[in-house]
């Protein structure tokens, strides 16, 4: 066995065939898998994983975690160990430790490095037998201050007015992944108070906020965002979190409660803040109703962060900025990924956000209420408002060295240029 494995007990040897960097503590439990699957558990939240996938091969089990979002192989194991693996997460999470032919998901929580770290599990039958993915719920990272989720000095402010309305509906865009739920709890914990009452519509419950009234969704019991929503209006709401808006009806019931006097938050799955508009229009809200409720769109990506160790500086030369589409940037200051230990020598160390944030103002509102609202036309009217586009402020990000260029036009472009 490789030295690099400290404190692995002498019986469980032959646990491990071709380990690359997965590391073992010492537990108390007696039974080897459970001290397996607990230093897998340990380790991703040690590194700061925001996910562990333990796939089934023909020969073996790949097991890679999610490092600031891109995945790395952690270590490989026999494939006789892949049922001990599956039953021992199944019970931890209650699922159906028999049934191995349809999809299942759970929760836990565990008790790791002093602190409750909760752990959302799902499986999946596969040719080779159930992989499972658990994605790592951590409140020492995820509950933030608004001022760490790394906002320009204006897009802050921005932020916190809009944060602070009385009501009106305000919305978190951005693929999967992009940080939308976390920006929507830092906002709730920066508004929340004794004097509001605040009831979120979760799918699923991913934190729970104190002196929030958070609602789990549940479909096969009737309970929709939809359904939802509408109980929550008789609950004499201030303050109304519905998770995503992914349907007319949940639209149409966000934007009443809007106009009824209610601070509405909500996510969308669009690639833009202007985009949001044209979304919304789709699902059957019609331009003067988002005139009158919608008071304004948060856009936002997450890039991975340079590490400070190992950074470099460099001068952007044509052929660079020609082949990224910035000629504007050429002959600027920029920052590269280098790699060094303190990074495991991916360059990078962290995550940070790129957003724009887009107000409805006048010149928008009138432009909605003329129904003259292409996308093209409301981003335009937007920039002139004053709204500084993803693109600028990835570039700023990428020019302060807090991310680099590519991160900053991969996120942006979806891995295309």
């Amino acid at each position: 066995m490789p030295k690099n494995l400290p404190g692995i007990y002498p019986e469980d040897q032959n646990l491990i065939t071709t380990p690359k960097n997965l590391r073992f503590s010492k537990f108390d439990q007696d039974a080897p898998i459970v001290r397996l699957v607990n230093s897998i558990l340990t380790q991703a939240v040690e590194e700061g994983c925001s996910d562990i996938h333990i796939e089934p091969e023909q020969q073996e089990i790949r097991l890679r975690f999610r490092l600031d979002g891109e995945l790395y192989e952690a270590a490989r194991l026999p494939h006789s160990l892949l049922a001990a693996i599956v039953s021992r997460i199944k019970i931890m999470a209650g699922m159906d430790i028999s049934e191995k032919r349809l999809p299942q998901d759970g929760r836990f929580r565990a008790n790791i490095e002093e602190r409750e770290v909760d752990f959302r599990c799902s499986t999946l039958p596969t040719a080779w037998g159930e992989k499972l993915a658990l994605r790592i719920l951590d409140r020492a990272y995820a509950l933030t201050q608004i001022k760490q989720l790394g906002f320009s000095a204006d897009n802050q402010a921005s932020l916190l007015a809009l944060a602070h309305r009385s009501q009106g509906m305000v919305l978190v865009t951005g693929p999967s992944g992009s940080g939308k739920t976390t920006t929507l709890y830092s906002i709730l914990t920066q508004i929340n108070s004794i004097e509001k009452n605040i009831i979120t519509l979760e799918d699923p419950v991913e934190y729970t906020l104190p002196g929030v009234n958070q609602v789990q969704i549940n479909p096969k019991a009737g309970l929709t965002f939809a359904s939802g929503l509408r109980s929550i209006l008789r609950q004499d709401p201030d303050i109304i979190m519905v998770g995503e808006i992914r349907d007319r009806e949940t639209a149409r019931l966000a934007v009443q409660a809007a106009l009824t006097g209610h601070l509405v938050f909500s996510t969308l799955h669009t690639n833009s803040a202007a985009g949001s508009v044209a979304r919304l229009r789709d699902m059957g809200i019609e331009d003067f109703l988002l005139a009158s409720s919608l008071a304004g769109v948060v856009s936002q990506r997450l890039v991975r962060q340079l590490c400070l160790h190992c950074r470099q500086e460099f001068v952007m030369e044509e052929q660079l900025a020609e082949k990224l589409g910035l000629l504007a940037e050429k002959g600027e200051l920029f920052f590269r990924s280098q790699g060094c230990k303190a990074c495991r020598y991916t360059g990078y160390r962290g995550r940070i956000a790129l957003q724009e944030i887009m107000f409805l103002g006048p010149e928008i509102r009138d432009l909605l209420n003329r129904g003259e609202s292409s996308e093209v036309r409301i981003e335009k009217m937007a920039i002139e408002a004053g709204m500084v586009t993803i693109m600028i402020d990835g570039i700023t990000k990428a020019k302060e060295g807090r991310s680099s260029l590519e991160e900053v036009m991969k996120a942006i472009f979806m891995g295309g240029l």
